[in-house]
């Protein structure tokens, strides 16, 4: 059995994440974390209804639940809250699997020092398809990176995200540009803008309530490659951080991400 506690347990992806762990056997919510203007009751069952919850604490301070749990998971969508989160996990030596995104480069550096510490599963995307995306377009880079393949990325989300571009984005970008050696991101165009060599477009769309799409396109002379994942459901996103947190329960100190969990 593992002990989960949930930062961000009243929103989108944390209400998808109990749900997912509701069903899960060898998993057990131990309690929630919210913002303190979001908590009108410490009784999680009641501030979700749900019965199966009942008596288990929801509170602003991850402290009060580390006690009894195994593993934590960060889904706040608050950069700070979430290096907070994480330095009050490697105090404590319990492992956490972070999918909030939006960190600056600072947070990062904060994030794989505490690593050093205790297990953290960094994820920018827990689907099963958009980390073998991350495979096959690290693949395709390589094939084509000296076939003057021109490489951009365009990525969609519901209008109520908050990091643009996405955490994927980013990381698609990031990989891409390991793969070229001087590929550099360049956020959007407007005005005189020609393309440069080694630049890696990323445009980030938001509307709707679209979950989650990127495409990244090797855009050659008389033919074109694109990748596309589109997500329908959080659900994915849910069951794979439900997976890391149960993978990342007995690990020792350092930095992963769901290639570790999924073998890839």
């Amino acid at each position: 059995m593992t002990k989960v506690a949930v930062c961000g347990i009243l929103g989108r992806m944390g209400k998808r994440i109990t749900d997912i762990a509701l069903s899960d056997a060898e998993v057990d919510i131990v309690g929630g974390v919210e913002h303190p203007d979001c908590i009108a009751t410490k009784d999680l069952g009641e501030a979700l209804s749900v019965p199966e919850l009942r008596g288990k604490l929801l509170t602003h301070r991850l402290e009060d639940l580390l006690t009894d749990t195994d593993v934590v998971i960060e889904f706040s969508g608050n950069p700070t809250a979430a290096v907070s989160h994480a330095k009050l996990c490697a105090l404590s030596l319990k492992p956490i699997v972070i999918g909030t995104t939006g960190f600056t480069q600072r947070e990062l550096e904060e994030i794989r020092e505490l690593a050093k510490e205790v297990a953290v599963l960094l994820a920018p995307n827990m689907s099963l398809g958009v980390n073998l995306l991350f495979k096959l377009v690290e693949i395709a880079t390589e094939v084509l990176k000296d076939k003057s393949f021109d490489i951009e990325i365009a990525e969609i989300h519901h209008r109520f995200k908050k990091d643009a571009p996405s955490g994927t984005a980013v990381k698609l970008a990031q990989i891409i540009s390991e793969k070229m050696g001087n590929a550099r991101p360049v956020y959007g165009r407007e005005g005189e803008a020609p393309r440069k060599e080694g630049d890696i477009g990323v445009m980030a769309l938001r509307g709707g309530d679209v979950v989650g799409d990127h495409t990244v396109f090797f855009l050659g002379f008389g033919e074109r490659l694109e990748l596309t994942h589109r997500a329908t459901s959080r659900d994915t996103f849910a069951k794979g951080a439900v997976e890391a947190a149960k993978w990342v329960k007995d690990k020792p100190a350092g930095l992963y991400s769901m290639f570790d969990v999924l073998g890839l």
